[in-house]
Protein backbone atom coordinates (compact mmCIF):
# COMPACT_ATOMS: atom_id res chain seq x y z
CA UNK A 1 0.00 0.00 0.00
CA UNK A 2 1.56 3.32 -1.02
CA UNK A 3 -0.14 5.34 1.76
CA UNK A 4 1.26 3.41 4.71
CA UNK A 5 2.70 6.32 6.66
CA UNK A 6 2.04 10.02 6.32
CA UNK A 7 5.70 10.94 6.73
CA UNK A 8 6.73 8.69 3.88
CA UNK A 9 3.85 10.02 1.77
CA UNK A 10 4.81 13.67 2.37
CA UNK A 11 8.42 12.92 1.41
CA UNK A 12 7.29 11.13 -1.74
CA UNK A 13 5.14 14.04 -2.83
CA UNK A 14 7.84 16.58 -2.00
CA UNK A 15 10.26 14.67 -4.26
CA UNK A 16 7.72 14.83 -7.10
CA UNK A 17 6.22 18.28 -6.59
CA UNK A 18 9.10 20.31 -5.14
CA UNK A 19 6.89 21.50 -2.26
CA UNK A 20 4.96 19.94 0.62
CA UNK A 21 1.21 19.46 0.14
CA UNK A 22 -1.17 21.39 2.38
CA UNK A 23 -4.17 19.11 1.81
CA UNK A 24 -2.68 15.65 1.61
CA UNK A 25 -6.09 14.04 1.02
CA UNK A 26 -6.31 15.69 -2.42
CA UNK A 27 -3.10 13.98 -3.51
CA UNK A 28 -4.23 10.66 -2.08
CA UNK A 29 -7.40 10.98 -4.12
CA UNK A 30 -5.39 11.90 -7.23
CA UNK A 31 -3.56 8.58 -7.04
CA UNK A 32 -6.57 6.41 -6.20
CA UNK A 33 -7.85 4.40 -9.15
CA UNK A 34 -11.57 3.69 -9.44
CA UNK A 35 -10.92 -0.01 -8.82
CA UNK A 36 -10.31 0.84 -5.14
CA UNK A 37 -13.33 0.63 -2.83
CA UNK A 38 -11.51 1.31 0.46
CA UNK A 39 -12.91 3.37 3.31
CA UNK A 40 -11.24 6.13 5.28
CA UNK A 41 -10.75 6.11 9.06
CA UNK A 42 -13.98 8.09 9.53
CA UNK A 43 -15.91 5.37 7.67
CA UNK A 44 -16.54 7.35 4.46
CA UNK A 45 -15.61 5.78 1.14
CA UNK A 46 -12.33 6.95 -0.36
CA UNK A 47 -13.01 8.93 -3.53
CA UNK A 48 -11.24 7.94 -6.73
CA UNK A 49 -9.35 10.30 -9.04
CA UNK A 50 -11.88 10.67 -11.88
CA UNK A 51 -13.15 14.12 -10.87
CA UNK A 52 -9.62 15.42 -10.27
CA UNK A 53 -8.60 13.98 -13.64
CA UNK A 54 -11.36 16.02 -15.31
CA UNK A 55 -10.20 19.20 -13.58
CA UNK A 56 -6.51 18.51 -14.16
CA UNK A 57 -7.08 17.92 -17.88
CA UNK A 58 -8.53 21.44 -18.26
CA UNK A 59 -5.88 23.09 -16.07
CA UNK A 60 -3.04 21.29 -17.85
CA UNK A 61 -4.27 22.51 -21.24
CA UNK A 62 -4.35 26.09 -19.95
CA UNK A 63 -0.95 25.91 -18.23
CA UNK A 64 0.84 24.31 -21.18
CA UNK A 65 -0.80 26.81 -23.53
CA UNK A 66 0.36 29.67 -21.29
CA UNK A 67 3.94 28.37 -21.19
CA UNK A 68 4.15 27.77 -24.94
CA UNK A 69 2.64 31.18 -25.73
CA UNK A 70 5.46 32.89 -23.83
CA UNK A 71 8.20 30.45 -24.90
CA UNK A 72 7.58 30.62 -28.65
CA UNK A 73 6.71 34.28 -29.17
CA UNK A 74 7.02 34.34 -32.95
CA UNK A 75 5.03 31.18 -33.66
CA UNK A 76 1.45 31.05 -34.90
CA UNK A 77 -1.64 29.35 -33.55
CA UNK A 78 -1.21 26.17 -35.61
CA UNK A 79 2.32 25.56 -34.32
CA UNK A 80 1.35 26.22 -30.69
CA UNK A 81 -1.70 23.96 -30.89
CA UNK A 82 0.34 21.16 -32.43
CA UNK A 83 3.06 21.32 -29.77
CA UNK A 84 0.52 21.47 -26.94
CA UNK A 85 -1.26 18.38 -28.25
CA UNK A 86 2.05 16.49 -28.24
CA UNK A 87 2.82 17.55 -24.66
CA UNK A 88 -0.57 16.59 -23.22
CA UNK A 89 -1.18 13.43 -25.25
CA UNK A 90 -1.75 10.24 -23.25
CA UNK A 91 1.53 8.59 -24.28
CA UNK A 92 3.58 11.58 -23.10
CA UNK A 93 1.75 11.88 -19.77
CA UNK A 94 2.05 8.15 -19.10
CA UNK A 95 5.81 8.27 -19.67
CA UNK A 96 6.07 11.33 -17.43
CA UNK A 97 4.27 9.49 -14.64
CA UNK A 98 6.76 6.62 -14.97
CA UNK A 99 9.82 8.88 -15.07
CA UNK A 100 8.67 10.85 -12.02
CA UNK A 101 7.94 7.75 -9.95
CA UNK A 102 4.26 8.64 -9.87
CA UNK A 103 3.16 5.31 -11.31
CA UNK A 104 4.55 3.44 -8.29
CA UNK A 105 2.31 5.47 -5.97
CA UNK A 106 -0.96 4.72 -7.78
CA UNK A 107 -3.37 2.93 -5.45
CA UNK A 108 -5.36 0.27 -7.27
CA UNK A 109 -6.81 -3.18 -6.75
CA UNK A 110 -5.85 -4.52 -10.13
CA UNK A 111 -4.39 -7.99 -10.39
CA UNK A 112 -0.63 -7.79 -10.58
CA UNK A 113 -0.71 -3.96 -10.19
CA UNK A 114 -0.46 -3.58 -13.96
CA UNK A 115 -0.44 0.11 -14.87
CA UNK A 116 -0.68 1.15 -18.47
CA UNK A 117 -0.03 4.57 -19.98
CA UNK A 118 -3.75 5.35 -19.88
CA UNK A 119 -4.03 4.89 -16.11
CA UNK A 120 -0.72 6.61 -15.42
CA UNK A 121 -1.65 9.55 -17.65
CA UNK A 122 -4.97 9.91 -15.85
CA UNK A 123 -3.16 9.96 -12.50
CA UNK A 124 -0.83 12.70 -13.76
CA UNK A 125 -3.79 14.85 -14.81
CA UNK A 126 -5.45 14.21 -11.45
CA UNK A 127 -2.24 15.29 -9.72
CA UNK A 128 -2.34 18.60 -11.60
CA UNK A 129 -5.95 19.01 -10.47
CA UNK A 130 -4.87 18.39 -6.87
CA UNK A 131 -2.09 20.98 -7.10
CA UNK A 132 -4.58 23.51 -8.47
CA UNK A 133 -7.04 22.98 -5.61
CA UNK A 134 -4.29 22.90 -3.01
CA UNK A 135 -2.07 25.77 -4.16
CA UNK A 136 -3.69 27.55 -7.12
CA UNK A 137 -2.86 28.26 -10.76
CA UNK A 138 0.60 29.80 -10.29
CA UNK A 139 1.85 26.73 -8.44
CA UNK A 140 0.49 24.58 -11.27
CA UNK A 141 2.36 26.69 -13.78
CA UNK A 142 5.57 26.48 -11.75
CA UNK A 143 5.19 22.71 -11.29
CA UNK A 144 4.63 22.05 -15.00
CA UNK A 145 7.13 24.63 -16.27
CA UNK A 146 10.00 24.02 -13.86
CA UNK A 147 9.59 20.53 -12.42
CA UNK A 148 8.18 18.78 -15.50
CA UNK A 149 9.48 20.64 -18.54
CA UNK A 150 12.71 21.52 -16.80
CA UNK A 151 13.49 17.92 -15.84
CA UNK A 152 11.63 15.42 -17.97
CA UNK A 153 10.57 17.09 -21.22
CA UNK A 154 12.74 18.48 -23.99
CA UNK A 155 10.31 21.13 -25.19
CA UNK A 156 12.45 22.16 -28.15
CA UNK A 157 12.73 18.55 -29.24
CA UNK A 158 8.97 18.02 -28.97
CA UNK A 159 8.29 21.24 -30.86
CA UNK A 160 10.33 20.14 -33.86
CA UNK A 161 9.60 16.44 -33.77
CA UNK A 162 7.44 15.10 -36.57
CA UNK A 163 4.91 12.82 -34.90
CA UNK A 164 1.78 13.33 -36.99
CA UNK A 165 2.03 10.12 -38.96
CA UNK A 166 -1.50 10.46 -40.28
CA UNK A 167 -0.73 13.79 -41.94
CA UNK A 168 2.48 12.40 -43.42
CA UNK A 169 0.61 9.42 -44.84
CA UNK A 170 -2.03 11.66 -46.40
CA UNK A 171 0.73 13.78 -47.97
CA UNK A 172 2.31 10.62 -49.41
CA UNK A 173 -1.05 9.58 -50.85
CA UNK A 174 -1.59 13.00 -52.37
CA UNK A 175 1.84 12.84 -54.00
CA UNK A 176 1.07 9.53 -55.70
CA UNK A 177 -2.62 10.24 -56.40
CA UNK A 178 -4.03 7.47 -54.20
CA UNK A 179 -6.59 7.57 -51.42
CA UNK A 180 -6.14 6.51 -47.77
CA UNK A 181 -9.07 5.44 -45.64
CA UNK A 182 -9.11 4.83 -41.88
CA UNK A 183 -11.56 2.35 -40.40
CA UNK A 184 -12.38 1.54 -36.77
CA UNK A 185 -12.47 -2.25 -36.53
CA UNK A 186 -13.10 -2.76 -32.83
CA UNK A 187 -13.84 -0.81 -29.67
CA UNK A 188 -13.49 -2.59 -26.35
CA UNK A 189 -12.37 -2.20 -22.74
CA UNK A 190 -9.48 -3.91 -21.02
CA UNK A 191 -10.62 -6.41 -18.42
CA UNK A 192 -8.28 -5.33 -15.63
CA UNK A 193 -8.22 -1.55 -16.03
CA UNK A 194 -11.53 -0.84 -17.81
CA UNK A 195 -9.50 1.42 -20.10
CA UNK A 196 -11.00 1.89 -23.58
CA UNK A 197 -9.15 0.25 -26.44
CA UNK A 198 -9.52 1.03 -30.14
CA UNK A 199 -8.34 -1.09 -33.06
CA UNK A 200 -8.14 0.71 -36.42
CA UNK A 201 -6.72 -0.04 -39.83
CA UNK A 202 -5.72 2.07 -42.80
CA UNK A 203 -6.05 1.13 -46.44
CA UNK A 204 -4.23 2.84 -49.31
CA UNK A 205 -5.74 2.41 -52.77
CA UNK A 206 -7.98 -0.24 -51.22
CA UNK A 207 -5.02 -2.26 -49.87
CA UNK A 208 -4.57 -2.68 -46.11
CA UNK A 209 -1.25 -1.16 -45.06
CA UNK A 210 -1.34 -0.93 -41.29
CA UNK A 211 -3.20 -1.48 -38.04
CA UNK A 212 -3.00 0.32 -34.74
CA UNK A 213 -4.26 -0.23 -31.19
CA UNK A 214 -4.61 2.79 -28.92
CA UNK A 215 -6.45 4.18 -25.92
CA UNK A 216 -8.27 6.63 -28.22
CA UNK A 217 -9.46 6.45 -31.81
CA UNK A 218 -7.01 9.20 -32.72
CA UNK A 219 -4.09 7.28 -31.22
CA UNK A 220 -5.08 4.10 -33.06
CA UNK A 221 -5.21 6.05 -36.35
CA UNK A 222 -1.74 7.49 -35.73
CA UNK A 223 -0.27 4.08 -34.97
CA UNK A 224 -1.91 2.54 -38.04
CA UNK A 225 -0.51 5.38 -40.17
CA UNK A 226 2.93 4.92 -38.59
CA UNK A 227 2.96 1.23 -39.56
CA UNK A 228 1.74 2.04 -43.07
CA UNK A 229 4.48 4.64 -43.60
CA UNK A 230 7.15 2.21 -42.42
CA UNK A 231 5.97 -0.33 -44.99
CA UNK A 232 5.62 2.16 -47.83
CA UNK A 233 8.97 3.82 -47.24
CA UNK A 234 10.63 0.43 -47.08
CA UNK A 235 9.56 -0.33 -50.61
CA UNK A 236 8.90 -3.92 -51.65
CA UNK A 237 5.80 -5.62 -53.01
CA UNK A 238 3.22 -3.52 -51.15
CA UNK A 239 4.54 -0.17 -52.37
CA UNK A 240 4.95 -1.51 -55.90
CA UNK A 241 1.39 -2.82 -55.97
CA UNK A 242 -0.06 0.50 -54.76
CA UNK A 243 1.96 2.55 -57.25
CA UNK A 244 0.92 0.23 -60.07
CA UNK A 245 -2.72 0.80 -59.13
CA UNK A 246 -2.09 4.54 -59.03
CA UNK A 247 -0.50 4.40 -62.50
CA UNK A 248 -3.43 2.39 -63.85
CA UNK A 249 -5.90 4.88 -62.37
CA UNK A 250 -3.96 7.78 -63.91
CA UNK A 251 -4.01 6.17 -67.34
CA UNK A 252 -7.75 5.55 -67.06
CA UNK A 253 -8.29 9.18 -66.08
CA UNK A 254 -6.26 10.39 -69.06
CA UNK A 255 -8.29 8.14 -71.37
CA UNK A 256 -11.56 9.46 -69.92
CA UNK A 257 -10.34 13.03 -70.46
CA UNK A 258 -9.47 12.30 -74.07
CA UNK A 259 -12.93 10.87 -74.69
CA UNK A 260 -14.55 13.85 -73.02
CA UNK A 261 -12.42 16.31 -74.99
CA UNK A 262 -13.19 14.46 -78.23
CA UNK A 263 -16.91 14.79 -77.60
CA UNK A 264 -16.50 18.48 -76.88
CA UNK A 265 -14.55 18.93 -80.15
CA UNK A 266 -17.30 17.21 -82.15
CA UNK A 267 -19.91 19.41 -80.55
CA UNK A 268 -17.91 22.55 -81.33
CA UNK A 269 -17.43 21.50 -84.96
CA UNK A 270 -21.17 21.33 -85.49
CA UNK A 271 -21.57 24.97 -84.52
CA UNK A 272 -20.05 27.27 -87.14
CA UNK A 273 -19.30 30.97 -86.74
CA UNK A 274 -22.22 33.28 -87.55
CA UNK A 275 -20.58 34.97 -90.53
CA UNK A 276 -20.07 31.64 -92.29
CA UNK A 277 -23.67 30.58 -91.99
CA UNK A 278 -25.94 33.33 -93.33
CA UNK A 279 -29.64 32.70 -92.97
CA UNK A 280 -29.23 30.25 -90.01
CA UNK A 281 -31.77 30.53 -87.23
CA UNK A 282 -30.63 32.48 -84.14
CA UNK A 283 -31.66 31.78 -80.58
CA UNK A 284 -33.85 34.89 -80.73
CA UNK A 285 -36.00 33.44 -83.50
CA UNK A 286 -34.70 35.70 -86.34
CA UNK A 287 -31.95 35.04 -88.84
CA UNK A 288 -28.28 35.77 -88.29
CA UNK A 289 -28.47 38.42 -91.04
CA UNK A 290 -31.41 40.05 -89.30
CA UNK A 291 -29.72 39.85 -85.91
CA UNK A 292 -27.15 42.46 -86.89
CA UNK A 293 -29.83 45.06 -87.74
CA UNK A 294 -30.93 47.67 -85.24
CA UNK A 295 -34.43 47.70 -83.86
CA UNK A 296 -36.90 49.89 -85.82
CA UNK A 297 -37.23 52.27 -82.94
CA UNK A 298 -33.48 52.73 -82.79
CA UNK A 299 -33.34 53.72 -86.47
CA UNK A 300 -36.09 56.25 -86.24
Amino acid sequence: MPFRRDRQLYRSFYGILGFYPRKIELYQQALTHKSVSAKREDGRRLQNNERLEYLGDAILDAVVGDILYNRFCGKGEGFLTSVRSRVVQRETLGKLADDMGLTDLIHSNLVGRTHNSYMAGNAFEALVGAVYLDRGYEYCKWFVGKRIMGRYLNLEGIAHKESNFKSRLLEWCQKYHVQAEFELLEESRETETSSPRFLSRVTVAGIECGRGIGYSKKESHQLAAKEALAKLNKGGTLRKKILEQASTADRAAVADNKVANGNNTDNKASVRPAQECPGQICDTGGTIADAGASAPDAQG
